[in-house]
């Protein structure tokens, strides 16, 4: 019997339906389909081939049946097969044409895999050409499809189902020791770099699959928290908390969710050890982590899956309002972090625009993330925040901050379809994905600029601006105005960092000589 001398690239193979092909066809088929390579090369497959064959004849396994684990049996052998050398299993290059004889079987139809993509080689061109719209650069658009082909192969390898890919499986191929049947540089990753590139090329080339819907929509990452899916609910239908909350709140719940136990099981003692053992952990957040554990305590609650009464269980959190000062800059700090940004690259450039949004009007760095282009309205010159709150407020746009808004549109800004006002200046060319985005380029224009010995976060600019209104005469109402406090007590708090109208409010000490 023949088989076909070359295999459709972008077909399914078929499973073997005929009759169990022989050693010596399949050697053969095997060597003709490497007839466009060297005759020497060509030969060398065959030999290998044909070793393996006799291999797995001898261990009695069919040829339908072999995987990766056959394979590496077959190379850790101590080779006693008559008529063949005993050192070459033991080699990785021999073991290489092994397995891509292996991978011929495959494309075949001789051996069966859970193939469940179609056309994966047009696929990987359509990816490539994904890739080029994004504005991705020649050097790694290579690398993505490099990435892509080599997970493909070793899901194939792996026998997965591409459905069925979890993050744990893209954690596996990123640590794996690499035998796959591709043509690469290197199998051997040094260090943690190349796990971190094979981890972020998988996952990008399946987010690539699903947002084509040639997988399902389901993001794998969230399967291990199926079982917080109905808290999940329960926090957007009957608490109106935000994405970011209950991305927060999950967060928080997975990080102790095992050392509670089954709420069936849950008693006030168990609820006591988790709180104190979670707040030594992060002392500054105590009354953040309480809060988030009642309130998926109420949850258990609602669903009847623990007692009432354990909503009341949770350990006093004592806090001292009004205890500590804001942390602020003063004005001339402020002005040399503004003249240290430059203007000369499109990072520099964003980078400028955002340190004067929050210097001269205070936002919050949530509000720089989901600042938009139509929040802006130049002929009247204000901004549309909605803040934390989701009430919209319109604040006056500054000269200079406007000015600044405006070069990063026409010099930095990439032309591409999208709403919001600031994006990240390498591809993909996305919005920022959370507010700690914001402190890192507070962070990064510090470094450019030397600044040192100042508070850091984005929210040190709050309360600077907060301070320098008070200290020109401003009122509590009008700072509450510029920041959008819903309580005046929000405002109240940076009373205490005007020194010069305390002191003229203080009263002496008794028996104390007056100031």
């Amino acid at each position: 019997m023949t088989l076909p001398k070359t295999v459709v690239a972008n077909a399914r193979p078929k499973p073997w339906t005929g009759d169990a092909p022989t050693s010596d066809a399949l050697s053969i088929a095997f060597h003709s389909s490497l007839l466009g390579s060297a005759a020497g090369s060509a030969a060398l497959y065959k030999a290998a081939a044909r070793h393996f064959l006799f291999w797995i004849d001898q261990q009695g396994i069919a040829v339908s049946t072999v995987d990766d684990a056959v394979v590496r049996r077959f190379e850790k052998h101590r080779c006693r097969c008559r008529g063949f050398s005993r050192h070459e299993p033991n080699r990785p290059m021999f073991t290489s044409k092994v397995r891509r004889f292996v991978r011929f079987l495959e494309d075949q139809g001789v051996v069966d895999v859970p193939d469940d993509v179609d056309h994966l080689d047009t696929l990987l061109a359509d990816y490539a050409t994904f890739l080029v719209q994004e504005h991705y650069s020649a050097a790694s658009i290579k690398s993505y499809r490099s990435e892509a082909a080599h997970f493909a192969a070793w899901i194939r390898v792996s026998r997965l189902c591409w459905e069925d890919v979890t993050d744990k499986h893209v954690m596996q191929y990123a640590d794996h020791d690499c035998r796959c049947p591709v043509y690469r540089k290197r199998g051997t990753l040094v260090g943690h770099h190349g796990p971190l590139r094979r981890s972020k090329g998988a996952r990008r080339f399946l987010g690539f699959l699903r947002d084509r819907h040639i997988l399902s929509q389901v993001d794998r990452r969230d399967h291990e928290d199926d079982d917080l899916a109905a808290y999940k609910a329960w926090l957007k239908a009957h608490c109106g908390s935000s994405a970011a909350t209950i991305r927060r709140y999950c967060g928080e719940v997975k990080r102790w969710l095992p050392a509670l136990g089954e709420p069936s099981k849950l008693d006030a003692a168990a609820i006591r050890r988790v709180a104190s053992n979670r707040i030594g952990e992060s002392p500054g957040s105590a009354s953040l982590i309480a809060g988030i554990m009642r309130s998926y305590v109420r949850f258990l609650v609602s669903c009847a899956e623990c007692e009432p009464a354990l909503q009341y269980a949770f350990p006093p959190i004592r806090r001292y309002r009004l205890a500590t000062l804001p942390r602020y800059m003063d004005d001339a700090t402020i002005e040399k972090i503004v003249a240290s940004c430059q203007a000369d690259t499109a990072v520099e450039i964003r980078d400028k625009a955002i340190i004067l949004l929050l210097a001269r009007l205070g936002l919050r760095a949530g509000d720089i993330c989901q600042l938009g282009m139509t929040d802006i309205d130049w002929n009247n010159g204000y901004l549309r925040v909605s803040g934390k709150s989701r009430r919209p407020d319109r604040l006056p746009l500054p000269q200079d901050a406007g000015d600044a808004i405006l070069d990063y549109l026409e010099r930095a800004r990439p032309p591409i379809n999208e709403e919001r006002l600031f994006v990240r200046v390498q591809p993909p060319f996305r919005p920022f994905s959370s507010s700690a985005e914001i402190a890192g380029i507070v962070a990064r224009v510090f470094d450019r600029g030397a600044i040192e010995g100042v508070p850091t976060g984005a929210h040190a600019f709050r309360h600077s601006l907060a301070t320098r209104m008070l200290r020109a005469g401003a009122g509590l109402e009008s700072v509450g105005t510029i920041l959008r406090h819903r309580s005046p007590a929000t405002t109240a708090i940076y009373a205490k960092v005007d020194i010069p109208m305390l002191l003229k409010v203080a009263q002496d000490w008794p028996g104390d000589v007056a100031c």
